[in-house]
Order: structure tokens, then C-alpha cells, then sequence
């Protein structure tokens, strides 16, 4: 089937759920339970750092992949330019710039002044239709620029 053949409503529908499934990522990483993010990809999804080549495959790799974060970090990803495109009826690719503030060592008291962001990239993404829900089956990171995580002094020094 083309894509210009598909119902424009299921166009613009499929290509909510995908920026739904793109801003869920983000949130259950920064303010959720980040090995829960597994959950939003294929039985057989992959996650893969293209600059060096780390990858983890399957919900049980993912997990143990995105919930192995420091319980102490701090994070916040700003997420830019989604764009998705349908490449038929089940599947689509998408395109999102990003930018990462993080810090590890916070308490949970108070907030952190400013830094500079550690990570600004894009993810690449690709979709498939399963069982009437839009899940990743594949999400690969591309940084341009990166940097040290900064940890942050106890509460009790300066």
C-alpha cells in the first residue's frame, strides 16, 4: 500500500501516537521509572548508541539497560523537530532533536542552578503497529555535542 493512499484522519492519528510514544520515553526516563521505558518498544526493540556502537535488544535488556540509572540523577530532555512519517499502514520512522540537562547526586531537595546541557542530538526512530498500539522497534541516539555529568557536592558541603 502507498502512504498516500491511507486515510488522512489514520495519517494524522498514527502520527500522534508516535510523538505520544516519543514524549513517553522522555518522561518516564526524567520523571518516571525509567526501566519502564522498555514498555515502549516491540518484544524484539532495540535501542543502539550509533556513534559506538552499544545496543540492547528485547524488553528484558532495555530495562535492565534504561533501570540501571543512578537513583540519584537528575534529568530533563527538551524534545524538538518531531517529525514522522508514515512509510505504510503499520510503520513509521520518525526524526527528534533533543537536548539533555543532567546532574547525579540530588537529594530531591531544591533545584540545581543552571549548567549546560550534557548531550544535544537526535534520536532516529522506527515504529510498528502491534496489536493496535504504536511501539519503537528501533531507537538510535546521534550526539553532536556531549559532555561530563556533573555530580553534584553533598547538601552538607559547599
Amino acid at each position: 500500500m502507498d502512504t498516500e493512499d491511507l486515510d488522512p484522519t489514520y495519517r494524522l492519528i498514527a502520527e500522534r501516537a508516535c510523538e505520544r510514544v516519543i514524549l513517553e520515553f522522555v518522561r518516564e526516563l526524567d520523571l518516571g521509572h525509567p526501566g519502564d521505558v522498555a514498555e515502549l518498544f516491540t518484544e524484539d526493540g532495540v535501542w543502539e548508541w550509533a556513534f559506538d556502537g552499544r545496543r540492547s535488544q528485547g524488553h528484558e535488556a532495555l530495562r535492565a539497560y534504561f533501570g540501571s540509572r543512578p537513583a540519584d540523577r537528575l534529568s530533563r530532555r527538551l524534545c524538538t523537530n518531531i517529525l514522522v512519517t508514515l512509510t505504510s499502514a503499520t510503520t513509521a520512522n520518525a526524526t527528534t532533536y533533543f537536548t539533555t540537562y543532567r546532574v547525579d547526586g540530588h537529594t530531591g531537595a531544591g533545584y540545581v542552578p543552571p549548567r549546560i546541557p550534557t548531550q544535544v542530538g537526535h534520536y532516529e526512530d522506527a515504529f510498528r503497529k502491534v496489536d493496535g498500539r504504536w511501539l519503537l522497534s528501533r531507537r538510535s541516539l546521534f550526539l553532536s555535542f556531549a559532555g561530563h555529568t556533573d555530580r553534584l557536592a553533598p547538601p552538607d558541603q559547599p
